[in-house]
């Protein structure tokens, strides 16, 4: 099975910054490559036995598994230049969204996995934005089902809180039931500088049958 915390940690040294998801992606492809040229490494794949809309960020076929990996990348501003090359990352913010989303890719996965019994999941969520893994100064945010702060545990049916707006719940008005529970463990992945914003970790949930 592939070990994703020492993946990332070997990513690191050679890559501590992202432009973007889509950089993310291809660079984690990569890496899986390099560990070993023997496995499959597919791109946005679609596995014929979920909905015809739906894709898998990075699909891996390593003898007789299979693993779906889901990414996402989360970016405060932040303009800095590494080894000669010049990374301009945006302030994304609408956090709220971002946490809906990681928790939406874990619902997929557990449709995925549970139709195939040798595929296993894995979710990761990177981000320098210090509020994805802190926790919240309020208890009843609208996104407060969705948090993903250190040690938090995902379970059961989730949902937007009352307050949330038409544009925070537009095209994800629908709730996530999650069938097993995940407890959010962080690690750090690389600091750029010593400022807050320049400090990257991560979090991996870990879907099987």
């Amino acid at each position: 099975m592939l070990d994703f915390n020492l993946l990332l940690a070997g990513l690191a040294t050679k890559r501590p910054v992202f432009h973007s998801e889509a950089d993310f992606q291809h660079a984690l492809a990569w890496e899986l490559h390099l560990v070993d040229p023997n496995i499959n490494v597919r791109l946005e794949y679609r596995p014929p036995w979920i909905d015809r809309r739906q894709y898998v960020d990075i699909w891996v076929i390593q003898g007789d598994t299979e693993t779906a990996i889901e990414l996402k990348y989360k970016t405060k501003k932040m303009d800095i230049s590494i080894a000669g090359e010049q990374f301009a990352l945006q302030n994304q913010a609408a956090q709220d969204i971002g946490r809906y989303d990681f928790v939406k890719d874990i619902e997929r996965l557990e449709r995925v996995v549970a139709a195939r019994r040798q595929v296993v999941g894995y979710a990761i969520i990177l981000t320098n934005d210090a509020t994805y893994w802190s926790h919240p100064r309020k208890s009843d945010t609208v996104d407060s089902d969705f948090r993903i702060q250190e040690g938090r545990t995902l379970s059961g049916l989730l949902n937007w809180g009352p307050g949330a707006s038409e544009g925070t719940r537009r095209s994800r008005t629908d709730s996530i039931q999650l069938a097993n529970s995940y407890q959010l463990a962080w690690r750090d992945y690389s600091a750029v500088g010593d400022l807050k914003d320049m400090k990257f970790r991560y979090a991996i949930v870990q879907v099987s049958n």
